[in-house]
């Protein structure tokens, strides 16, 4: 098989996205098996390198599309590759950087932003990929590196539960709010921040200066054209989400304790 081949080709929901995701979500079945009994601090210890070892590759990827002089032709209308607007302080990647902290620190507020935010953000990214990135062989350096990345970012986000780290609880959902907008808040300042002293002066991560053309967020800046601010009516969604995903694990705890009260 060339490395050209149609069959090496990435698009959102192909069968060759379907199997690399299902791949990444095996190793993730596997790891959880494996540790299955092991201290909290090794499960802790092996998240963390994960998330070590991602952020490594993303450096990698980020040097590599550094070099890559297509990429620079496709996004040539948006500036090109500029280090400053690379970091990992987008809605998904930012987790690399929380994860360990959070399970150093045992946090339940940033283990909440990674777990529900974490794998939802990375999906939108793979769902959506941005332009040079749709449509492309996956051998690509810059393929490799996105995809993989944001692979990862899923199932370090859902390792925070599948590796008995932490289980979401209904109150635990306002300090969790409160988490993302904090954290929001603070890139959103970032962001001013690399534009005024010119070192980005596009800087939007999180998409907190502008919409950027996302038709939900149009919709938002509709309702208050602010910067930052139209941001808030997405709690309306990221609530109910939260609240649905919550569910099930306190279902399961319930049944739990009825079980083990009986049991007495």
């Amino acid at each position: 098989m060339q490395p050209n081949s149609d069959f090496w080709i990435m698009k959102p929901l192909n069968p060759l996205f379907l199997a690399v995701f299902a791949a990444f979500l095996l190793l993730l079945v596997f790891a959880s098996v494996l540790l299955r009994g092991r201290s909290e601090r090794t499960r802790r210890l092996v998240l963390i390198a994960a998330c070590v070892v991602t952020l490594i590759g993303f450096v990698i990827y980020k040097y590599f599309l550094s070099l890559d002089s297509d990429y620079n032709v496709i996004t040539a209308g948006m500036g090109g590759f500029n280090w400053w607007g690379e970091l990992p302080l987008q809605l998904c990647n930012i987790n690399m950087l929380l994860i360990p902290i959070a399970v150093l620190k045992k946090s339940r507020p940033l283990m909440c932003f990674s777990f529900f935010l974490g794998p939802l953000g990375a999906l939108m990214a793979l769902l959506m990929p941005g332009n040079g990135f749709d449509g492309y062989s996956l051998l690509l350096p810059r393929m490799l590196g996105y995809y993989g990345t944001h692979f990862m970012v899923v199932i370090e986000g859902l390792a925070l539960a599948s590796f008995g780290l932490f289980r979401p609880r209904f109150r635990d959902l306002p300090k969790a709010a409160l988490a993302v907008l904090g954290i929001a808040f603070a890139v959103f300042l970032f962001n001013l921040l690399l534009r005024w002293t010119g070192l980005h002066p596009k800087a939007n991560y999180f998409f907190s200066v502008e919409t950027e053309g996302n038709f939900l967020l149009e919709l938002f800046h509709s309702w208050l054209p602010f910067p930052f601010l139209y941001l808030i009516p997405s709690f309306g969604i990221l609530i109910p989400y939260m609240l649905l995903v919550t569910i099930p694990f306190e279902l399961a705890d319930r049944r739990a304790r009825k079980a083990a009260a009986a049991a007495r």
